[in-house]
Formats: C-alpha cells, structure tokens, sequence
C-alpha cells in the first residue's frame, strides 16, 4: 500500500471531525441566539437586573438599556421588587453599578421601598449569588432576570447552578448592534459556554 493511501483514512478522520466541530459550535451559537430571543417573564417575587458598566453616577448604554427593562417590567406588575446588581467598577469610582441604577430608578418615579441593591459583586455569578443572599433575606423566591440577549443563556445557567428560580427576560433592544460587536459577544458567550462546561464535568467527577 502506497504512503498516499496510507494517509487517505487519517485525512477523511481530520475532515469529519472539522466538520462535526464546525457543527457543534454552529449549534451552540444557535442555542445561545435562541435562549436570548425569548421572553418568560411572568409572575415573580423580584426582578434581578444584572450590572453592567457606569460611568460615575451615569449607566452606560448597555446598563441603561438593562436598568429601563427592569423597571417596565415592575411597571407592568410582574413583580414587587427590583434586585439592582453590581460593585464598584474601579477604586476611584463614587457609586457602584447597583446604587447607579437605583438613583436612576429613583428619579423615575420608583418607590425606595421597592428596590433591594447589593454593591460587593464584579462578575456575573457574583451578581447572582449576592441577588440570591438578599433573596433569602427578604423571603424572596422566583426571580426574573434581565440582561442582554446574548448574555440571557449564561446568566440562566448560572442561576440554575446557584438553585435560583429564575426566567429570563433579555432587553428588548441591544446596544452591541453592530455585526462586529454582535459577533465578538457571541464568540466570548460560547467560550463561557464551553468553559461552563468543563467546570460542570469537573465538579460532577470530583463528586
């Protein structure tokens, strides 16, 4: 058998496994894309709106967007409480991303009384075991959680491994509306996915 024959298996291996990779990922992306396009809100007892940038006692667009969803979320009666999320994004910062977002709620019109903040967290499993620590003070069960589209699949896995009732409810509208930034947060969101994934194998075989 010639050496070229030899190497016609190894070649068709290399090509199908390509092609089933190039698959997998395709579907993870469509996973991704498809959790973020849906909307569950329903009844609940606190909407949770994850943090994101700000700029001094300004959100930044993305926030914004995050923090006009949650409150239309708690005009329509979804639920009685908003859970406002986020530390402070750097040493010189005056306010957290979670006191940003209530000052904002407030001049529009959102009673005190209603919102609950935590301003120790950084990252988005830090946003949600610090919503579920003022969850279980306050007697707070089902949540909704609002983020982005494309970050909706891993604030929802998250929550699931931290045993919070949670739905989602993504922006109606993103700011990363560009192919390139669209494309670049989808590409970061199936890393996470892969990543999560590995972490969730580990922790099951350490088990």
């Amino acid at each position: 058998m010639s050496q070229r024959r030899r190497r016609r298996p190894l070649l068709r291996l290399c090509v199908w496994g390509a092609l089933l990779l190039v698959a997998w990922l395709a579907g993870v992306a469509a996973w991704i894309v498809h959790v973020g396009s849906r909307d569950e809100a329903g009844p609940a007892d606190a909407i949770v709106v994850l943090g994101a940038a700000a700029y001094d006692a300004v959100p930044s667009p993305v926030f914004e967007a995050r923090i006009d969803h949650g409150l239309d979320l708690y005009r329509a009666g979804h639920a009685p409480m908003l859970i406002f999320t986020g530390g402070y994004g750097g040493a010189k910062a005056r306010f957290s991303e979670a006191q940003v977002a209530r000052r904002y709620a407030l001049r529009r019109d959102i009673p005190a009384s209603a919102i609950l903040t935590e301003s120790r967290s950084r990252t988005t499993v830090e946003n949600l075991v610090e919503a579920r620590r003022l969850m279980r003070e306050h007697d707070l069960h089902r949540v909704i959680v609002v983020s982005d589209p494309l970050h909706m699949a891993r604030a929802l896995r998250a929550s699931r491994r931290l045993g919070i009732d949670a739905v989602g409810s993504p922006t109606p509208s993103t700011r990363f509306r560009t192919f390139r930034t669209q494309r670049e947060f989808l590409l970061r969101e199936v890393y996470f996915f892969h990543r999560d994934l590995y972490e969730s194998i580990v922790a099951r075989l350490k088990s």
